[in-house]
């Protein structure tokens, strides 16, 4: 584990800016959205009675939602940072000796090993 206390906290400070971010998205493009296609922008009045109880499973459903846009954002950002991580200049990758040169240089050095051994 690599950081300190500065990264914690700015990866902190990032991840409420990308919650207000995604939130921004989800009530302002995706409900929209999802208003135009089943006619309600949310889905906050879906309600169930039973007996006197009352499940709110549209708040459940707008949670689902959130969740799987987050879950998808965060995917697409490690995604990306995976990538730009492992990411090699093409002199770099040049620099690696190729697949054949690595087996030879094991063959001359176990036969170097074979030869030292009575």
């Amino acid at each position: 584990m690599q950081g300190d206390l500065v990264t914690v906290a700015v990866a902190f400070v990032i991840g409420l800016a990308f919650k207000s971010l995604v939130e921004s998205i989800v009530n302002d493009i995706v409900m929209p959205l999802v208003g135009a296609i089943f006619g309600k922008p949310s889905f906050d009045d879906l309600t169930l009675t039973l007996g006197s109880g009352v499940i709110h499973y549209g708040l459940f459903i707008n949670a689902v939602l959130n969740f799987l846009i987050i879950a998808a954002t965060l995917f697409v950002v490690v995604q990306a940072y995976e990538k730009l991580r492992n990411f090699r200049s093409p002199e770099e990758q040049a620099a690696d000796p190729t697949e054949l040169e690595v087996l030879t240089e094991i063959r001359d050095l176990l036969r170097q090993n074979g030869a030292e051994q009575p």
